[in-house]
């Protein structure tokens, strides 16, 4: 019965993270959130490496989705299509450098001051504020960004210092950098595919650095954690697909606005959660 429950957890956290890594609603912000409801019976420590291991499985969503154009040795690509790709490889990493530099040091800083409700409530509602602002502006713009070759280093490079702050738990990785992505006039979808490229040395990193310190405490691991592991990831993952396609599909015909209306009340209700606890 017990093995039962916490399974029921794991697919509960797998489909959170699902749908939340790429809506931009921030997924590590729903995880903190839905922990404390739903504490899965571990340590701390497996409970922190858990909560950004699984990410792995949403990752892997985007690589399978995407495998045709994120591939560099296609056959199927002219020679002109291969170099756009490998130009596009060199963007994302360029990407990545402010997110390491920064977020690499203060890491268990952030872990230990900022993972709380407070954090996560002000930051859902100041995004989900200029998700809003942001879009009625774009109303009378035309985006100067319409394909992913059009996105030069330099729009690589501000977009990765959008993504420092999503360290800031509720702030969303993905939600951050589309904000940048919109500001620096790029279209929806080429804003929220970058995001997604963006993310898989971003959360391949991350994991690894979480293991990482998950092995050198010395913290053993049971069967029933590694069990918990596999379930979220898989979850996670085919969840995944279907909540990429949603977006992708949705914002041909549809802004982020909606988005940021949800991030402000469920801001405001985690806030108001927490003080009626207090």
């Amino acid at each position: 019965m017990e093995i039962f429950l916490e399974m029921l957890k794991t697919l509960l956290l797998g489909i959170v993270e699902g749908i939340t890594e790429w809506l931009p609603i921030s997924s590590t912000g729903h995880l903190i959130l839905v922990n404390q409801m739903v504490q899965l019976d571990a340590s701390e420590q497996f409970i922190n490496m858990f909560n950004v291991v699984i990410q792995l499985g949403a990752i892997m969503a985007v690589v399978v989705l995407y495998f045709g154009k994120l591939n560099p040795f296609a056959r199927r690509k002219s020679n002109k299509q291969k170099m756009q790709t490998w130009q596009l490889w060199v963007k994302v990493i360029i990407a990545c450098v402010p997110a390491a530099v920064i977020g690499i040091p203060l890491d268990d800083w952030m872990e230990e001051h900022l993972h709380n409700s407070p954090v996560v409530a002000t930051t859902l509602i100041i995004y989900g504020i200029l998700f809003i602002l942001v879009e009625r502006a774009n109303k009378k713009r035309t985006p100067a960004v319409t394909k992913l070759p059009q996105l030069t280093y330099r729009d690589a490079l501000i977009i990765g210092g959008w993504q420092v702050l999503a360290l800031i738990p509720g702030t969303s990785r993905s939600g951050a950098t589309i904000v940048g992505a919109l500001l620096l006039g790029t279209s929806r979808y080429v804003a929220a595919e970058f995001t997604f490229f963006l993310a898989i040395p971003v959360m391949f990193g991350a994991s690894a650095l979480k293991i990482l310190k998950f092995i050198l405490e010395g913290v053993g691991i049971t069967g029933l954690e590694v069990a918990i592991l596999i379930v979220g990831c898989l979850t996670a993952f085919i969840v995944s697909i279907l909540a990429i396609k949603f977006l992708m599909g949705y914002i041909k015909k549809n802004d982020f606005k909606v988005f940021g209306v949800y991030r402000i009340i469920l801001g405001i209700l985690v806030l108001g959660t927490f003080f009626i606890m207090k």
